[in-house]
């Protein structure tokens, strides 16, 4: 066997054993829904950066780490956009540049995993448990979770109001080993 492909298959095996994954932000979708006074908000964010080391055969052993940046925060509608990053009682973008997420435990359960970790929202830190399903192909990867949060214990909007108090978060990030990422020779 020639040397240069033992050694590129040895590689990429221990990548991907070793749980070793590159979120693709480009394509990550974090997206989150929250009634409104005139219906449904639907939304998105941006700005994703993690580290994920996410093992099938050993969940106790992997963890995730992320952010979003919330200054990415897109409902379609500008004002409100303008708003939500810009005013205290939203996101207040400049006062709290990121949003996220470590997982502190990562258990399964049937076909389905549970990333049980911390939120980090506004600068105010609660516990949240993200049920995921991980699909692999080769060196690529997808995650999809949903899980929901209560605004008002993130200090979001005002108490009460014509906004819900139920935001669902929905996530779809595509993953890739690292050795997918380097030029072959």
């Amino acid at each position: 066997m020639n040397l240069k492909i033992y050694l590129a298959a040895t590689l990429i095996t221990g990548w991907i054993l070793s749980g070793n994954w590159i979120a693709d932000a480009s394509r990550a979708k974090v997206m989150f829904s929250v009634k409104g006074p005139f219906g449904t908000v639907h939304g998105t964010f941006g700005g994703l950066k993690s580290t994920i080391r996410f093992n099938e055969k050993d969940p106790a052993g992997s963890s995730i780490s992320a952010t979003i940046d919330p200054n990415t925060v897109s409902t379609g509608i500008g004002l409100r956009n303008h708003d939500l990053r810009n005013q205290e009682k939203w996101l207040d973008t400049k006062k709290y540049p990121d949003i996220s997420f470590h997982s502190k435990k990562i258990s399964k359960s049937g076909n389905e995993y549970l990333a049980s970790g911390e939120l980090t929202l506004k600068g105010i830190t609660r516990p949240v448990d993200i049920p995921f399903t991980f699909t692999a192909n080769g060196n690529t990867g997808v995650f999809k979770g949903k899980f929901t949060i209560r605004r008002e214990d993130f200090n979001i909007g005002k108490p009460g109001g014509s906004v819900g108090d139920i935001i669902t978060i929905e996530l779809n990030i595509p993953v890739t080993t690292p050795d997918s990422h380097r030029p072959t020779s």
